[in-house]
């Protein structure tokens, strides 16, 4: 079945609707292309796929059960004053290189990846109900690589891959889904140089088009992302790189804003 969720200007955002459940050891490359065939719309040079972190963390065995853990005794004394139970808060902090803040029960962290968000990335939505939780992928960028040559492998085509995640920013209220894992494209997009419409000269404006491609394809995802957990953008014209990383999205910590 063929969801496009916004044509403008020959910009295309299509759910991938049909894909099984996905499990350990599943390949995720395969997957996209025997179902984007089935759905008729297949794959083209200049696609970019947006895949889901969850299906990949489940593809790789990125899935816990932390009643399995030993808590630390960090992790007792915080579970006292959130919601959090001492197997998730240990789980989030082992998942964790630092902890950014903590403030009424809220957990915020730099995971290991580099990147600052809520509860290292642990998320229990669409496991197995609530006993279990996925963690991010080990190396994103290269997970999306995978993904990005298996499916050149099998169609022949040059596309680009995102693999998204859904987190908060400072300041702002709600959730959207940002690139945590890039393969194929540059994930920001400079315009110094470029003059606007009065001939204004641009002199330090940069775009993160790869969390604007992973925001758009939210909205055919949806939070429920089991759903409909990749989505092929169409029309966009990226600039292709071979050797990129997420983390390029990532302010260095000396020039962060927000601390």
């Amino acid at each position: 079945m063929l969801e496009v969720g916004c044509l403008t200007n020959g910009l295309e955002v299509i759910g991938l609707e049909g894909l099984p459940m996905v499990n350990k050891g599943d390949d995720i490359a395969e997957l996209i292309v025997d179902r984007s065939r089935e759905a008729g719309i297949g794959i083209r040079d200049g696609d970019v796929i947006v895949v889901t972190q969850k299906i990949v963390s489940k593809s790789e065995g990125n899935v816990v059960d932390p009643s399995q853990l030993t808590p630390s005794p960090f992790a007792i004394e915080f579970s006292k004053h959130s919601r959090k139970d001492e197997y998730l808060i240990e789980l989030i902090l082992r998942e964790s290189k630092s902890i950014v803040r903590m403030n009424g029960g809220n957990l915020i962290t730099e995971t290991k990846h580099g990147f600052i968000c809520a509860n290292s990335g642990v998320d229990r939505s669409n496991v197995d109900g609530g006993r279990s939780v996925t963690t991010l992928p080990k190396d994103s960028d290269m997970s999306a690589k995978r993904i990005r040559e298996g499916i050149a492998k099998l169609t022949g085509k040059n596309v680009a891959v995102i693999i998204s995640d859904s987190q908060n920013r400072p300041l702002r209220r709600a959730a959207v889904n940002v690139a945590i894992g890039i393969s194929g494209m540059r994930p920001i997009r400079s315009c110094i140089g470029k003059r606007d419409l009065f001939s204004y000269e641009l002199k330090t404006t940069k775009v993160a088009v790869a969390d604007e491609l992973a925001s758009a394809a939210e909205l055919i995802m949806g939070q429920d992302s089991e759903g409909i957990p990749v989505v092929i953008v169409r029309g966009y014209e990226y600039i292709e790189c071979e050797d990129t990383k997420a983390t390029e999205l990532m302010r260095a910590r000396e020039r962060r804003l927000f601390r």
